[in-house]
């Protein structure tokens, strides 16, 4: 399996009873697709997972599945906290019909290396599924270093990697070491079109949510080799990924998405509302965007 275009990592709307608002979770969903998108990823760290009940999950995933049917590549995030929850999630997913799953290491428990490949060899043996590996330190507290990489670089069904370091030296040693065995996948935001440059062809961006034809325009440039075009698009971009990635993403994302349209609620606690004086830098980068 091979990841292309750009695939969303979709918010998860919540409505003034703070319950999931599935009628506008489908009016994103249709935003994204009218604008684009490849591919739709429920239950990622912009989607809020951590914050939903399995109960949620489970709704959630399905509800997803339905929505886009075979539309775009559904890959669902089960991520947890245990190597049981995680495979449980993933059979959920893979008796759902999904293409794929998404997995970071788990959180807050710190494994090690060797903890982690082991971990990852359970959830492979436990599903069918391809594997999306998810590289962000910063959020899981540990990276996906290149001994786990080594370990599963010839394992079938673990397809790419999602890059979310900002460690742009891993892009050429993934690229070098793992070539023709583990995809690159761009996942920092703001470092996009350098990884566009060096050839990789799919992107997993929060900021999708916001202005999926946008970034469609920076891939699909590069893809069709026209770099200059696709820097000029990335470069309309620029500022509002950079507002994205200095903090509070998620909150962000949910504000663009209301400023195209698409009122999705708050985030849920701890994650509070945006300031005022957030909001309009960040609709001035919006707006910068758009115009």
């Amino acid at each position: 399996m091979q990841l292309s275009g750009v695939h969303t990592p979709v918010v998860t709307p919540f409505d003034a009873s703070n319950e999931i608002d599935y009628d506008m979770l489908a009016s994103v969903i249709e935003f994204q697709l009218d604008n684009g998108i490849s591919g739709i990823m429920p239950g990622g760290s912009t989607g809020e997972f951590y914050a939903l009940s399995p109960a949620e999950r489970h709704t959630l995933t399905r509800f997803v599945k339905e929505a886009v049917g075979d539309r775009a590549l559904l890959t669902a995030g089960c991520n947890a906290t245990t190597t049981a929850d995680v495979i449980a999630y993933s059979q959920e997913a893979q008796d759902m019909g999904y293409d794929a799953i998404l997995l970071a290491p788990p959180f807050y428990s710190l494994p090690t290396q060797d903890d982690l490949l082991v971990h990852f060899q359970m959830v492979l043996d436990a599903m069918d599924l391809p594997l999306v590996l998810y590289n962000y330190p910063g959020r899981a507290g540990v990276e996906i270093g290149y001994e786990v990489m080594d370990g599963l670089a010839d394992h079938p069904r673990v397809v790419a990697i999602k890059e979310s370091s900002g460690d742009i030296s891993r892009l050429y040693e993934i690229q070098k070491r793992y070539k023709n065995r583990i995809q690159l996948v761009a996942g920092s935001d703001d470092q996009a079109y350098d990884y566009f440059a060096w050839g990789v062809s799919a992107w997993v961006g929060g900021g999708a949510n916001v202005a999926p034809a946008e970034h469609c325009a920076v891939l699909n440039a590069a893809v069709a080799g026209d770099l200059p075009g696709s820097r000029e698009a990335m470069g309309k971009l620029m500022a509002l990924l950079q507002n994205m990635e200095s903090g509070k993403y998620n909150q962000k994302a949910k504000y663009g998405l209301e400023l195209a349209g698409y009122d999705c609620g708050p985030t849920r606690p701890p994650l509070m509302p945006l300031s005022d004086e957030e909001k309009a830098t960040f609709k001035a980068d919006f707006d910068s965007m758009k115009g």
